[in-house]
């Protein structure tokens, strides 16, 4: 969002130490902090983050700022849930992050989650009554959590308590963080 100045914000991105989407880790790392956000990446453990490129291909690796356990939610403005397969489908089966998700969307903090990302929102009970949209595989999953589910680049839907934005895949991208800048400029 050109002119915004989103300096000071802070945003925590949630990702497992293997199997992240790349693109949908790295390039809203550096889109934020170039934009001014403090931005940490939990994981965890404190082991560098293995990305990959369409869920089979090693890509960048990230070293986290925390571990879960370490994770203060409050004093983030943002949750981040990048997407991969492998990341999303094990990140649902871990009580830490689900926790920090859950606090999030009970303490009124927006989410951003693309691809497969949306996995943790349905599994802490947090789309019934909302429209979002996410890689086309987890619809079924959306509609019998009680959401809505659309095919379009971007989906912000502010009810419910909280304000979530969703996109597909990492050609959403675009889309996608013009969206999280806006919800951060708020």
């Amino acid at each position: 969002m050109p002119g915004t100045d989103l300096t000071g914000r802070r945003v925590l991105a949630i990702v497992t130490n293997y199997g992240v989407e790349q693109d949908e880790l790295v390039v809203p790392l550096d889109h934020l902090r170039g934009e001014g956000v403090r931005v940490d990446v939990a994981a965890v453990s404190a082991d560098d983050v293995q990305t990959l490129v369409g869920d089979k291909d090693p890509g960048r690796t990230v070293t986290p700022e925390l571990t879960f356990g370490d994770v203060d939610a409050a004093s983030y403005d943002l949750l981040l849930v990048p997407g991969g397969t492998i990341n999303a489908d094990s990140l649902r089966l871990d009580d830490g992050a689900m926790e920090i998700v859950r606090s999030f969307t009970t303490g009124g903090k927006p989410v951003a989650a693309i691809c497969h990302g949306p996995w943790a929102l349905v599994e802490t009970a947090a789309v019934e009554g909302k429209t979002l949209t996410s890689y086309p595989s987890l619809e079924t999953d959306v509609l019998n959590a009680g959401g809505a589910w659309v095919d379009r680049e971007v989906v912000r839907d502010d009810a419910g308590g909280y304000t979530l934005v969703t996109s597909r895949d990492p050609d959403d991208l675009d889309a996608f963080l013009r969206e999280v800048d806006a919800v951060l400029a708020a």
